[in-house]
């Protein structure tokens, strides 16, 4: 069992709050992502849930016991960090056992362990090397590895793959994904990066200023955003947001709403007749699709996602044409506003 429950969570540095009375629900087996911009509060919280910070205030349950003042080692929890600790002078099996080692397990059973773990992430050809002789993702399978022979309750990750490149990213999220269907744990992770959190995540829990903004599926918080801030957040490019002026040919805009926002892969470009007009400013081809980043007066700078073979000339005049069903408003406070 693997469910963890945050009730009304606080954390106070002196007079100053980092974590504002967070509740939340992760279920057994949950893939869970916490994302935000930097100072949001999602490291402090997953550092909380681990026991590696104080609560303030407020519970933190695991598996239904009251585990706030309870000490990391009593949590049953496992972390892995950005930074791969690992032992220089011991070799892969070495560091992933360790613990074990520490903790006075028999040595076949430390053998069993290590060698499951090494077969889940692929680290048996490696098992006798040091780490410096891995590549930056293969320590991080090891780091990972280490926590895994300790059988968890969940697994805790905080931006474990931010020191790797592009190229290891794309590899470590695959075999994270391909780890949690494997092992059926729950994760909950803490990332800056939308991309590792829509690919990854069961649910989504975006924070701002150490609130809740809102929590989801990937698809809820793309196509169903609460607020301005999770619109914005999730989706790159993200949303084109415009204030509802006389500059947009809009039709039936709900009572309260002051802003409109779309998607870029959702606006039209045409020669008239569309929700607004304006002049192409730049244009960023990147293969599959072409960046069309337009300049609508005081409809503000709006950014069109075409395809790559678009063929379109900087200076141009345009027209873009917003869908009526891709349409997204906004009320004074930021608040969504949804229809019907």
């Amino acid at each position: 069992m693997g469910s963890i429950e945050l009730k009304a969570v606080e954390k106070w540095y002196g007079n100053v709050q980092v974590i504002k009375g967070v509740d939340l629900s992760i279920a057994d087996g949950e893939f869970i992502i916490f994302v935000g911009p930097s100072g949001c509060g999602k490291s402090t919280l997953l550092r909380m849930i681990g026991g590696l910070e104080e609560t303030s205030r407020g519970q933190i349950m695991i598996d239904g016991a009251d585990m706030t003042a309870a000490p990391p080692s009593k949590r049953g929890l496992s972390m892995v960090f950005q930074s791969y600790a690992l032992y220089p002078h011991m070799s892969v099996g070495e560091n992933m056992g360790f613990s074990l080692k520490t903790a006075g397990a028999p040595k076949a059973e430390i053998q069993e362990k290590v060698g499951e773990a090494a077969r889940v992430l692929k680290l048996e050809p490696y098992l006798e090397r040091r780490p410096k002789d891995l590549s930056g993702g293969q320590r991080q399978r090891v780091a990972i590895g280490r926590s895994i022979v300790r059988d968890p309750t969940a697994f805790l990750f905080d931006e474990p793959l931010s020191n790797l490149d592009a190229a290891l990213r794309v590899e470590m999220r695959y075999e994270i994904a391909k780890l949690h269907q494997s092992l059926a744990t729950t994760m909950i992770y803490v990332t800056h990066d939308q991309v590792e959190a829509m690919t990854l995540a069961d649910r989504i829990v975006v924070l701002e200023f150490g609130k809740i903004a809102q929590v989801g599926t990937p698809r809820e918080l793309y196509e169903r955003p609460a607020n301005l801030f999770v619109a914005q957040f999730i989706g790159s490019p993200k949303m084109n947001v415009m204030p509802i002026t006389e500059a947009l040919a809009l039709k039936n805009a709900p009572a309260g709403a002051v802003q409109v926002g779309i998607r870029p892969e959702h606006i039209m470009v045409g020669e008239g007749g569309g929700t607004c007009d304006g002049r192409i400013d730049v244009i960023e081809y990147l293969g599959a699709d072409t960046f069309v980043i337009v300049d609508a007066g005081d409809a503000g700078q709006i950014t069109v996602r075409a395809p790559g073979n678009t063929e379109l000339q900087e200076g141009a005049p345009v027209s873009l044409g917003f869908p009526g069903d891709a349409l997204h408003f906004f009320g004074e406070d930021g608040l969504a506003i949804r229809e019907g």
